[in-house]
């Protein structure tokens, strides 16, 4: 189990995201634009809706390209969150006029850069856990109960630090992106196409894309390409690909957006660090020998010998949250830990078992690597409850460091997997 409390003694359970309003997120940006500059920066809060979409929606009423809008990193869907956008060249009054539904501008200043991915400190959260049991069973008393449960997990998970488990929404909503993308690395086309174009699965996929994913699955290809829908474009491009090529995948690959691989294959690394981190978890807040240790401070990497000794040594620091172990972001230039080390096994094993090399991460779609602490802390945590027009609630606010995510800290002390957008 990727839980680091499995006692079911401390469930709280609930719901997550029942309302839109539910889940609210406010970025904490890497730096204060200084309010001048080429680039106008633009504080937006949307609903319901994804950073992609957003900045779709906003290039297209400013008459750019969607490439042309900055924005340091994807928030929520379902979800009420704020976020820094920006764009060049472009009057503040003609930005400050906009009037796009789900969509509404905060704030309006200017820098001297775009925003770009991991331009971000944190995020700030305010969540609200609904379960209908608390307001059939004992009202307020249910809900203070589900309150100390709650303040007790969050007591253990403060001194041990929370898994860094990447959430499932990294994976697509197929839950497939890793296996496309391990399918890239080994250039195994076949696999990668019938798994992109087929595997038709009615839980998820509905109407024509439903009904394409079967007719590629039983060969008619052509019938299929009729169906794609067209913004689905990287599927569509695919597959007439194979059909000029008259059934090669390999072409399909070729057609698909090189940006699109490299997510795909970033979904992979994200699989393969899970995958290490439930191996580690008995032991994830142990400094092992041969570990790579993450500086909390600044995100250095640094080598433990490979003796116990240095481990111990070392430990004080983990106890101290400056440091804690790291994990592979697997890539053909990552530093890795001494190959003979306990360490250095586990994360050997873990790519022969996929069977996968670092050097097949090589190539465009491919990744230079990297490391990730194995845990997080959440910073400035409170446990509130409350009533509203919609029922009972569990309130929690805290702000996370960029790149955790709230629904596996949420998902430890529900105890049920956060399966959400």
């Amino acid at each position: 189990s990727n839980r680091l409390l499995a006692s079911a003694d401390t469930s709280v359970g609930g719901i997550l995201k029942q309302h839109i309003e539910d889940f609210q997120v406010q970025e904490i940006p890497l730096y204060k634009p200084d309010g001048v500059g080429t680039h106008c920066y633009f504080f937006v809060e949307k609903r319901g809706i994804s950073t992609m979409e957003a900045a779709k929606l906003l290039a297209r009423a400013l008459g750019r390209k969607t490439f042309d809008i900055g924005y340091a990193g994807l928030k929520d869907t379902r979800a009420v969150t704020a976020q820094w956008f920006s764009i060049e060249h472009e009057e503040s009054a003609r930005v400050g006029a906009l009037n796009i539904p789900h969509l509404k501008l905060l704030e309006i200043t200017r820098h001297r850069n775009k925003i770009k991915m991991g331009h971000l400190a944190g995020n700030r959260f305010l969540i609200k856990l609904r379960n209908p049991e608390w307001d059939r069973v004992g009202g307020d008393q249910t809900l203070s109960a589900a309150r100390d449960r709650a303040a007790a997990i969050w007591a253990v998970l403060d001194r041990s630090g929370v898994p860094n488990f990447f959430g499932p929404q990294r994976f697509g909503m197929r839950r497939d992106n890793h296996l496309l993308g391990l399918a890239l690395l080994r250039s195994d086309f076949q696999a990668f196409t019938d798994r992109f174009l087929g595997d038709p699965d009615p839980q998820v996929d509905h109407g024509d894309v439903l009904t394409a994913r079967q007719l590629y699955k039983n060969g008619n290809l052509e019938e299929a390409l009729k169906h794609w829908p067209g913004h689905l474009n990287n599927e569509r491009k695919a597959l007439a690909a194979i059909v000029r090529g008259k059934g090669n995948p390999k072409k399909a690959i070729y057609a698909v957006d090189i940006k699109l691989q490299q997510l795909l294959v970033s979904a992979l690394q994200s699989h393969l660090f899970n995958e290490l981190l439930t191996r580690r978890l008995p032991k994830f807040t142990h400094v092992l020998p041969g570990d790579l240790c993450w500086k909390h401070d600044n995100g250095a990497v640094f080598a433990v010998g490979e003796t116990v000794e240095a481990a111990l040594q070392e430990q004080p620091r983990a106890d101290a949250h400056e440091i804690s172990p790291s994990g592979p972001m697997f890539g053909w230039k990552m530093t890795t830990p001494p190959a003979t080390s306990v360490v250095g096994i586990m994360e050997g094993e873990i790519l022969q078992a996929n069977n996968l090399t670092l050097d097949a991460f090589r190539g465009p779609s491919g990744s230079h690597g990297a490391r990730r602490a194995l845990r997080f802390f959440p910073k400035d945590m409170l446990i509130q409850t409350g009533t509203d027009p919609h029922g009972s609630y569990l309130q929690f606010d805290f702000t996370l460091t960029s790149g955790s995510y709230a629904t596996v800290l949420l998902g430890e002390i529900m105890k049920s997997d956060v399966d959400v957008d």
